[in-house]
């Protein structure tokens, strides 16, 4: 199957005045092909807008809304994956983020996002245990998000492509909140007094990764937002220790709150 902007090329060429020998030897398309695309234009106009993929346009541009691809982008890198669909060799991905079944606010968010992100295809649910998975298939999928490859995310470099890191800086507030609703959390931090008088409680915000870029990722786009936090290591045992992130200054936490706020 050929690629929206190569049939359209393609027609274009034609309605120019060209043979279809010439638009073959310029284009490689096969000419019964092309004979098939010259007389039915409504085949033509069926592929108009589907399939398409803003990376693979012959000049690329960024997936568009800006802001949907940006809390997307936080939720993939958080509880994400890419793999094949069915049968690897027709080269079709099936995007999961697993949502935890406690907060269906955020499972309809992120059905909203990868739908805006990919509007022209049904974007579906399908229930594991503890969550739902939203989910998604395109064969572009990879182009959208290039920090997919084999191996888990945490075993493996995670950086940003330069247009990745535009929208992220547009919309910085987007990718956290993304990030957070992915491995994050608001809640209350209760610390013993020194006095050994009870406890007393603040809010605060935690993020934690296995992928210490992943981590680098969430404190860079904080320090864009001018939000102070600091850096922990989170240990469980038998669980591999994951870099974490708090925020709990009561001006940066009001911050956070404009934008994450509690799962919900």
């Amino acid at each position: 199957m050929y690629a929206p902007h190569v049939r359209r090329h393609a027609v274009s060429l034609l309605d120019s005045g060209l043979s279809q020998t010439d638009v073959n030897r310029q284009t490689g398309i096969n000419r019964s092909t092309l004979r098939v695309w010259a007389q039915d234009r409504s085949l033509l106009d069926k592929y108009q807008d589907t399939d398409l993929c803003p990376r693979c346009e012959p000049v690329p541009r960024p997936p568009a809304p800006a802001h949907a691809y940006s809390y997307l982008l936080g939720l993939y890198l958080g509880d994400g994956c890419i793999s094949p669909a069915g049968d690897p060799r027709k080269k079709v991905w099936r995007l999961r983020i697993a949502c935890d079944d406690k907060w269906p606010g955020l499972i309809d968010e992120c059905e909203e996002a990868m739908s805006a992100v990919r509007p022209d295809h049904k974007v579906g649910r399908t229930r594991a245990p503890g969550c739902t998975m939203v989910n998604g298939y395109w064969k572009h999928w990879p182009c959208v998000f290039p920090q997919h490859a084999p191996g888990k995310k945490h075993e493996r470099r995670i950086v940003l492509d330069p247009w990745q890191q535009e929208i992220v800086d547009e919309h910085p507030g987007r990718f956290v909140r993304g990030l957070m609703h992915s491995d994050g959390s608001r809640g209350l931090n209760r610390i013993a007094r020194r006095d050994g008088q009870g406890f007393y409680e603040y809010p605060r915000y935690l993020f934690a990764n296995t992928s210490r870029e992943i981590v680098g990722l969430m404190t860079a786009t904080l320090d864009r937002l001018e939000i102070p936090w600091k850096s922990h290591t989170k240990r469980q045992p038998g669980v591999l220790s994951q870099a974490a992130v708090s925020i709990s200054r009561k001006a940066a936490v009001a911050r956070m709150d404009a934008f994450v706020g509690p799962k919900y």
